[in-house]
């Protein structure tokens, strides 16, 4: 299901959910350990788990982008900026595991936006297949599937 896309007073607000049949902690440390950040998203590690410390995103060219942690409370909260705009983890226990929500508040749409969009849907496909200990066969395939959605979703926000 794709993600739900509102117009917000400054911007857009994207909320995606999964429901998981893991516990927070398990959850959790697919977002704040860095072998286990790496098998879904592995541009991404943690530098300084703390509100004020940082994640850093690998540029593939010898550069770093260093993204600041802007909330966090442990095991149900990890927010951080995402260039101009920001991302945010919540955690929610549910009696058969939890819940997995993911905010991205945008400034302003771009051609980019889909693209990112696509990529969070299949970030948080992949850490439910590793947390049920399956394989996605091609993560290019998902996306590319999902990226159209999102073009014709965000469509409607031009």
């Amino acid at each position: 299901m794709l993600a739900d896309i509102q117009k917000a007073e400054k911007g857009f607000t994207v909320r995606f959910e999964r429901h998981l049949k893991h516990s927070v902690e398990n959850v959790w440390a697919y977002l704040t350990e860095n072998e286990k950040l790496a098998r879904w998203f592995s541009e991404l590690s943690v530098d300084d788990l703390r509100e004020g410390g940082s994640i850093k995103f690998d540029m593939q060219n010898g550069t770093f982008e260093e993204m600041k942690i802007t909330a966090l409370d442990i095991q149900a909260v990890l927010e951080f900026t995402w260039g101009e705009d920001l991302v945010r983890f919540e955690l929610y226990p549910e009696a058969e595991g939890c819940l997995l929500v993911l905010k991205e508040y945008i400034n302003q749409m771009t051609s980019h936006t889909p693209k990112d969009l696509a990529g969070w849907h299949v970030c948080l496909d992949v850490i439910a297949a590793l947390l049920d200990e399956r394989e996605v066969v091609s993560r290019m395939e998902e996306w590319k599937k999902w990226y159209e959605q999102y073009v014709h979703a965000v469509e409607k926000f031009a």
